[in-house]
This record gives structure tokens, C-alpha cells and sequence, in this order.
């Protein structure tokens, strides 16, 4: 279904029941369907809620609007628009880095926050020349499968899996893949982060070659002091694909031992 949010549609796909909703962000090129495996296994004990990022999967896809502020205000909208009391947010990669804005604001109804391999607060530090290369990186089937065997996975997908990241990282908006490397990603929000107060959990992959543990703990777990961090063997960036029984194995206790 799609839900008028910040003056434009975004998909939103549901499924289960519970008295504990789990909204699910997605990273830079994935889709609702990114949460596929995990939502799927958790749905037998909570309503879990995935949308797609403007320009994304099946959400509008306006000529201008992707900052931080943006995506978590239409992240809000679904909140607001679905009327959850009592909620946890996750957030994957670039759909970190707007979980983390988001919670730092201290919504009301906020129980919890999983950040599964974010994005830290800091803006992103790469060369001209590499920046560039992520701008390309989802524009040819073949630039997205070089991006999947040597940036984003450390483990095989399956053949289902791996069809379906190249088809969402194609099918994104011009101006949703150009705007995360060249300005989004570039934005600080670290003064922010302290605000977070809700229990927090990261989950890293231990291959993880975007989002490292080493990076992880230094820019995120220094400022956010009170998060746990959990790290999936073997698992690069795409751990809710490579790794989803691990993920949802975190995930679920993690909610179940919230107050």
C-alpha cells in the first residue's frame, strides 16, 4: 500500500500482528523487499512495517527532497500516518544514518533502535575519484554485480537474492542514486547522536567493507556510549541477505528484552 507522507506516496509493505511494531529503513539501492528474510521469520510474533526510501522500490520519486531531514520525515509520516504508540525502528546502511536522526529527535512512541551495519554520523571520507565510482555504481547491471562481489557482500546470496538487489539498485531514481554519494552521505549529524536515548543495538558484519566494525565503534559507539554492539561472522554488508537467521536472532531478543 502506499501512504501519503511529507507531501508524497511512500510504499509501505506489512505483515504479522503485535503489540510491538518493528518499521524497517533500507539502505542506499535495496527496497522493502531487502528485509525480506527477517521480516518474514519475525512476523509470527510482531507486525513488522517496511517502506521503500523516496526514489526507492516503489515510493514517489521526486526531482529534489533526499537529505536526512527529508527521509526521516517522511519515515515520521508513516509513523504518525499508521498511528504507532509504541514502536522500534531499524534501520540498514543509509537507512541507519536516518534511524539515527530520527531517534536522536526523540519521537514520542520510540522504544527501541537497531542499527544493522549504519552509516555512521560522520559525513563519509573518500577520494574524488571513488566517490565518483559510487555514483556509477547502480547505473549498468554489470557495475551492480561488481558492487555486490567486491563492496557489499562477503558471502554468496542465493541466486533469488542476488536478482533481486541488481533489480532494486537499477530500477532507483536517478536522483536517489546520485544524491546519497554526492551530498547526503556528506552530512554531519554527530552533535546530533547523543540525543539518542532508547535502548540501542548495532549489528555489524565482521567483512563488512562499507561500514566496518573498527569504523563502527569509533564514530558511532563513542557517541551513542549506551549501544551493544553484536558482531555476525563472516557477514559483510548485506547481513540481513547473507546472514538472516543471525540478524533475526539479534533482533528478536533484542526486542523481547525491552521494558
Amino acid at each position: 500500500m502506499k501512504i501519503a507522507s511529507n507531501g508524497i506516496r511512500i510504499f509501505v509493505e506489512e505483515q504479522g500482528q503485535g503489540d510491538l511494531p518493528l518499521v524497517f529503513l533500507h539502505y542506499w539501492g535495496g527496497s522493502t523487499r531487502t528485509w525480506h528474510h527477517v521480516t518474514h521469520a519475525l512476523s509470527d510474533a510482531y507486525r513488522t512495517i517496511c517502506m521503500d526510501h523516496r526514489g526507492w522500490g516503489q515510493s514517489d520519486a521526486p526531482e529534489e527532497g533526499y537529505g536526512l531531514a527529508d527521509l526521516a520525515a517522511d519515515a515520521q509520516g508513516v509513523i504518525d500516518a499508521l498511528n504507532l504508540r509504541r514502536y522500534v525502528l531499524v534501520g540498514h546502511s543509509m537507512g541507519g544514518k536516518v534511524a539515527q536522526l530520527l531517534a536522536a529527535q526523540q519521537p514520542a512512541g520510540l522504544a527501541g533502535l537497531v542499527l544493522v551495519a549504519p552509516s555512521p554520523p560522520q559525513p563519509l571520507s573518500m577520494p574524488p575519484e571513488a566517490r565518483a565510482m559510487m555514483t556509477d555504481a547502480y547505473t549498468t547491471r554489470i557495475n551492480v554485480e561488481m558492487s555486490i562481489n567486491h563492496v557489499l557482500t562477503a558471502k554468496p546470496l542465493s541466486p533469488a537474492d542476488r536478482e533481486q538487489v541488481i533489480q532494486d539498485s537499477l530500477r532507483g531514481a536517478t536522483q536517489a542514486k546520485v544524491a546519497w554519494p554526492q551530498s547526503t552521505s556528506l552530512e554531519d549529524i554527530t552533535s546530533q547522536v547523543a540525543a539518542i536515548k532508547v535502548p540501542t543495538i548495532v549489528i555489524a558484519g565482521e567483512a563488512d567493507r562499507v561500514d566496518s566494525v573498527d569504523l563502527l565503534q569509533r564514530e558511532l559507539l563513542s557517541r551513542v556510549t549506551h549501544a551493544r554492539l553484536h558482531v555476525v561472522p563472516g557477514t559483510g554488508h548485506l547481513s540481513m541477505l547473507e546472514s538472516p537467521e543471525e540478524v533475526t536472532r539479534l533482533i528478536r531478543e533484542f526486542v523481547a528484552s525491552l521494558p
